[in-house]
């Protein structure tokens, strides 16, 4: 027998010549997924879309194959009616194109962490047959970038059986750990596919009260975590006016590539990461997408490592902003449920929160409107309703604002604390809440 037979013929091939092989057309990446598979979709903005569109012309053929995602910003057609008998979405963070299959129960949802959403992928909690990400053209020594969506795409790619890349030259470059080499991807199929863009939200005069009073709380040189949505963009608008603040975040928009450019967003007082933006994924427009491309100020990680509350707490100074659905006169957030109801996910807002609490100087803030857009709802509640689930702690919250102020909670007894949030909830329901926490708790938090 000779010295190299029965070695792989890929050894000795260039990775120009590996990704070549594993080139094949759109339609034939539907083929490789069979009834009763699970694959693992990419996140957010750097979900396949091209991927799943032919995925789901096969609808007629397939059963039972269990798409996951945590964020699907795309058109998660695979959760539509007609398509119920194909595919069934187990959703880590129900998004709003998913919200309808979540009520009517033809997608499912899984609690998590999002920190610990790569580690089930990785132990086989979540055994996966199919991983299906969006990646750039590789570069000159054949790595490709996961862009804009790291987070727990490539942990899905190196754990799943089979990994499927659509490769689009729209996908920016990413610099940090976003990187895989072609010899790690099963196939590869090329398309035009714009990614996908979420445009800049519009804020209203309630969110701009609470930014405004957000921004109080951050001071030059601060760490931040933003969300996406109105109320990060809301806060972003009030800090043209600090310096050197710094970011680690999960995900950021373009409002923190305006504070970039303005000069606000530095970096330079950063003791972790120096000089860096750290986070995980990106949403945003295409102009912010093509402000990414080859970014050295940018690093892109995995969350397993942006969301671990020890790194979090590396960061001097680390201040994070979150939202909720409603807070009640214990302190305890409700941010993924209304009622019974599933709305959102826990996300990596337990992860923020901690990890605050473990950073020098460190502050969480759960920001929320006082009331329902109509206003006849308040959202600072006596207690959370039957059947919903607690997102974050009394013992972890610090801060709560809404648009009538700011409830510092941390180390306050459950009468200061209650006072406090009857303070900052509007004031036709202030009286009624404190008769509330009098009927249940038997005294009074005036």
């Amino acid at each position: 027998m000779g010295l190299y037979e029965g070695l792989k013929e890929e050894s000795f091939m260039t990775w120009q010549e590996i990704y070549k092989s594993r080139l094949i057309p759109l339609v034939e990446s539907a083929k490789l997924i069979k009834s009763g598979d699970r694959v693992i979709v990419g996140s957010a903005c750097g979900t396949p879309e091209g991927l799943i569109d032919v995925l789901l012309e096969r609808s007629n053929e397939l059963r039972d194959v269990e798409i996951v995602a945590m964020v699907s910003t795309g058109k998660s057609a695979y959760a539509q009616p007609q398509y119920a008998k194909a595919f069934r979405h187990n959703s880590f963070f129900v998004w709003h194109s998913t919200r309808r299959a979540m009520e009517e129960d033809r997608a499912d949802y899984t609690p998590c962490f999002f920190v610990e959403f790569p580690m089930i992928m990785k132990d086989g909690t979540l055994p996966s047959d199919a991983a299906m990400i969006t990646v750039s053209p590789p570069d000159k020594v054949g790595n490709v970038s996961l862009g804009i969506s790291v987070c727990y795409d490539m942990a899905a790619a190196r754990s799943s059986k089979m990994v499927i890349a659509e490769v689009t030259k729209h996908m920016p470059h990413t610099l940090g750990d976003s990187f895989m080499h072609v010899s790690e991807i099963d196939y590869f199929v090329e398309t035009d596919r714009p990614l996908i863009e979420a445009p800049r939200p519009v804020m209203t005069e309630v969110e701009t009260k609470i930014g405004g009073y957000v921004a109080q709380l951050v001071k030059d040189g601060d760490c931040l975590q933003l969300g996406y949505g109105p109320l990060p963009d809301a806060l972003l608008s009030f800090l043209g006016n600090k310096n050197d603040l710094g970011i680690h975040s999960e995900m950021i928009s373009d409002g923190v590539m305006d504070l970039v450019e303005k000069g606000v967003i530095t970096c330079r007082r950063k003791n972790f990461h120096y000089s860096k933006i750290i986070i995980t994924f990106a949403i945003g427009t295409r102009r912010f997408y093509e402000w990414m491309d080859y970014n050295s100020m940018i690093e892109m990680h995995p969350v397993e490592y942006i969301n671990d509350p020890v790194i979090i707490g590396m960061n001097d100074n680390m201040v994070s902003v979150n939202s909720a659905i409603c807070v009640d006169l214990l302190g305890q957030a409700a941010s993924d449920m209304i009622g019974p109801n599933q709305y959102g996910g826990v996300g990596g807002q337990v992860d923020f929160v901690r990890g605050c609490r473990r950073s020098k100087g460190g502050r969480s803030v759960l920001a929320l409107p006082s009331t329902s857009s109509d206003g006849k709802i308040s959202r600072i509640v006596p207690s959370l309703a039957e059947g919903q689930a607690v997102t974050t702690s009394r013992m972890d919250i610090d801060y709560v604002i809404t648009d009538y102020g700011i409830a510092h909670l941390r180390g306050k007894t459950v009468k200061a604390r209650a006072r406090e949030l009857i303070t900052i909830a509007a004031p036709e329901f202030r009286d009624g809440l404190a008769k509330e926490f009098r009927r249940i708790y038997g005294r009074d938090p005036a």
